[in-house]
């Protein structure tokens, strides 16, 4: 017998969070944080540059991030390993998708309003302020 209410889900709204148990529960979308062990699977619709922080490198240290362009475009931006290394960029089109690698800072720049998909651990993700250096 299940608890899950039968209903749809509007994924723009809410986020759905994957526990280890198997358990599936739509909730909250959050950018940080997050349930213990819990992946987050989030999209969002995007008009500009500002609604994906792109001012700020983002990392997330206990996962690998699926990032996933549903529809329009974006650049996925790969911050620079070592010291005078250039920026990778990986173009992302519609149904298309990109494995970040855990642990590695990103960002991302529009070329079109979009709708995005997110799959990850967001426990212990940070936020950067991007500099011009890199």
């Amino acid at each position: 017998m299940t608890t899950t209410p039968i209903a749809a889900v509007d994924l723009f709204a809410s986020a759905l969070h994957i526990h280890p148990d198997g358990d599936l529960r739509a909730t909250e979308r959050r950018m940080a944080g997050g349930e213990a062990g819990a992946w987050q699977i989030a999209t969002f619709h995007v008009e500009s540059d500002a609604d994906v922080h792109a001012d700020h490198w983002e990392m997330h240290p206990a996962a690998e991030e699926a990032v996933c362009c549903l529809a329009g475009g974006v650049r996925l931006h790969l911050r620079p390993e070592e010291p005078g290394e250039a920026e990778s960029v990986v173009r992302l089109t519609a149904g298309t998708a990109m494995i970040v690698p855990r642990g590695r800072w990103h960002r991302l720049e529009l070329d079109a309003p979009s709708d995005l998909m997110s799959i990850t651990l967001r426990t212990g993700t940070r936020l950067e302020r991007r500099t011009e250096v890199g």
